[in-house]
């Protein structure tokens, strides 16, 4: 592991220079050249990184044989090889042409792991050569660095001098109560009193994990506050049967979006048949199955009922687009939402505002179960086949095992809204209306 730090020959601040009109043309003004001061911290830097990861250090920097003086500094504080780049053609360079010079040089030095510059010159008082040999290098830069913590992970962790003052956070991952790791990082500035940072962390596990994050806060920064979010890993590849904490969490998060799902952690039919809901709202192919995307939308929040008549108080909602069936309390709040099957083609459920005018407990001799008509023969009603897709003689099918929780919470009187926003459905009472 090889640490670089790129050094210029600048005036000695320290040193209050006569200078005589007589000596500007002859370029003699009497003024003794050191090492530039911000470009010492860059080499102590150097030196305790290379002490703490057994590596070595390099000094470079762009000049004339004059130069060789910062140079000699940098060894003599202990760096182990020293680069001069010299050429006529160099004179006159401005910093991103220094940069460049610097770039190309440092591409040379295989297996290098940081490259350090100064905060600035104290004669240029630029500070953006360092920005460019990163920019010709194709490496991330940051400035206003004041301690370097980490380079062991292929990344850094550093502090840094912001305007708020410097902040360093302590983010400690939790599993099941247990603390398992602890990371700290530095604060980006992102202007206004505000920031942010990226950490990463990696599981071998599936299961719930905690991030809590404590900052040491400036003074302008003590009343200053962060809840502590939750981190989830899953094991995204859940099929009928799967068990265990991926599966609680794809029940709750269905749970929160009012599917009709049991609290088992086992993904038995219940939770299937809320997955095939849930693929109909989101679009996707309507199998019982979670992979990656489902959980991805789940965690965007995606896949919510939209209530089209909230006004309608505590009713029946059936969106046939979807083939979905929605219990929606006063108020407009969906208490459950359930796969359903409506008419096919030739037998087309109809559409329009209706109420429950007769209920019907248990089956019947058409094999409807828990039956509740909303006009004619048109009811809700379990039923033994529930296909994904519109398939009855016109009635809104249900899976049997819902059937007995759609019945007990519907009323007689309760009003039925059945709509189709792709144009589908009939407006036509039709007297043969059948499961």
């Amino acid at each position: 592991m090889k640490f670089i730090a790129c050094v210029k020959l600048t005036p000695d601040t320290e040193q209050l220079a006569e200078v005589r009109l007589e000596k500007v043309s002859t370029g003699d003004l009497g003024v003794t050249m050191v090492l530039n001061p911000w470009d010492e911290y860059a080499v102590e830097e150097v030196l305790q990184l290379a002490e703490r990861y057994d590596g070595d250090t390099v000094a470079i920097t762009v000049g004339n044989e004059d130069f060789v003086e910062a140079l000699k500094r940098a060894v003599a504080m202990g760096v182990g090889e020293a680069v001069l780049l010299s050429d006529p053609a160099f004179a006159g360079s401005d910093a991103w042409g220094t940069a460049d010079i610097l770039a190309q040089a440092i591409k040379q030095q295989d297996g290098y792991a940081l490259v350090l510059t100064g905060k600035q010159s104290v004669d240029g008082n630029s500070g953006v050569v360092g920005a460019g040999v990163a920019c010709k290098l194709g490496i991330p830069y940051v400035s206003n660095v004041i301690k370097i913590e980490d380079v062991s992970g292929g990344y850094a962790v550093v502090r840094r001098m912001l305007d708020e003052g410097v902040q360093t956070v302590k983010v400690s991952f939790y599993r099941e109560g247990r603390k398992v790791e602890v990371k700290r990082v530095s604060v980006l500035s992102l202007g206004n009193g505000a920031g942010q940072f990226h950490v990463n962390f990696t599981s071998a596990d599936a299961g719930l994990v905690q991030a809590r994050a404590a900052h040491y806060a400036t003074p302008e920064q003590v009343a200053f506050s962060g809840r502590s979010p939750g981190v989830r890993f899953v094991n995204a590849n859940l099929g009928l049967g799967a068990r265990g904490q991926s599966v609680r969490l794809l029940q709750s998060e269905l749970d929160v979006l009012r599917y009709a799902v049991p609290l088992t952690g086992v993904l038995d039919e219940g939770t299937g048949r809320a997955l095939v809901a849930y693929r109909k709202m989101t679009g996707q192919e309507r199998i019982p199955y979670a992979g990656r995307k489902v959980f991805e939308l789940l965690g965007r929040g995606a896949g919510s009922f939209h209530v089209r008549y909230p006004r309608d108080g505590r009713h029946v909602e059936a969106d046939l687009t979807r083939q979905v069936l929605a219990e929606i309390e006063p108020g407009g709040r969906v208490r459950s939402l359930y796969t359903m099957s409506s008419g096919k083609p030739s037998t087309p459920t109809v559409i329009g505002r209706f109420r429950v005018y007769i209920k019907s407990f248990g089956i019947n001799s058409e094999g409807m179960v828990d039956s509740n008509y909303f006009i004619r023969g048109y009811a809700i009603h379990g039923y033994a086949e529930v296909p994904t897709y519109a398939a009855s003689h016109g009635c809104l099918r249900v899976p049997i095992p819902d059937a007995a929780a759609i019945y007990s919470w519907v009323q007689q009187g309760m009003p039925v809204d059945v709509y189709n926003e792709e144009g589908g459905g009939s407006h036509t009472v039709r007297g043969n209306a059948g499961p």
